[in-house]
């Protein structure tokens, strides 16, 4: 999908302002994590294992499988104790949640095209969008850009294929 057109698309449902700025997290949602830390860290030591982290991102709503917290304790344990502080927590779970803010701004423009609610977006959808826009594109470039995005080849584009062609090309 062409990455000027995706963008200023994505842009006219919210705003592209905060894309740049570096995802903060409100006071409330650092009590929350704070809170799901304190209530997991069982042994009053400060710091949460494995077993203890898979709980208490599940708490904030988080369906983590073996392998990713495996990884998510090695990329951010700096001093290889198998075990994390609460500020390696925050940091850790400030990265995850401005990773799922992301995905809900890919699927709120996705929900723009899908203006028939099939939850798939048809060439007519792009084509809608791309005359709202004032984009002077001829069908053959629009069917580019379908076909692109299109991995399981039904002639439209589904939430999953989006998301991929909206992280490939980086606007998110």
């Amino acid at each position: 999908m062409s990455s000027a057109y995706a963008s200023r698309s994505a842009a006219k449902g919210k705003g592209n302002a905060n894309k740049n700025k570096k995802f903060e997290l409100t006071e409330e949602q650092k009590q929350e994590i704070r809170e799901a830390f304190d209530l997991f860290d069982t042994d009053g030591s400060g710091t949460i294992d494995a077993k203890e982290l898979k709980v208490a991102m599940r708490a904030l709503g988080f369906e983590p499988k073996k392998e990713e917290i495996k990884k998510m304790i090695s990329d951010i344990d700096k001093d290889g104790s198998g075990t994390i502080d609460f500020t390696e927590f925050l940091e850790m779970m400030t990265s995850k949640m401005s990773e799922k803010d992301s995905r809900e701004e890919i699927l709120k423009a996705f929900r723009l095209f899908d203006d028939d609610e099939t939850g798939k977006i048809s060439f007519r959808n792009l084509k809608r969008v791309a005359k709202e826009l004032g984009e002077n594109m001829t069908d053959e470039e629009l069917q580019e850009m379908i076909d692109e995005a299109d991995r399981d080849g039904d002639g439209e584009i589904n939430e999953e294929e989006f998301l991929r062609i909206m992280k490939k090309t980086s606007l998110y």
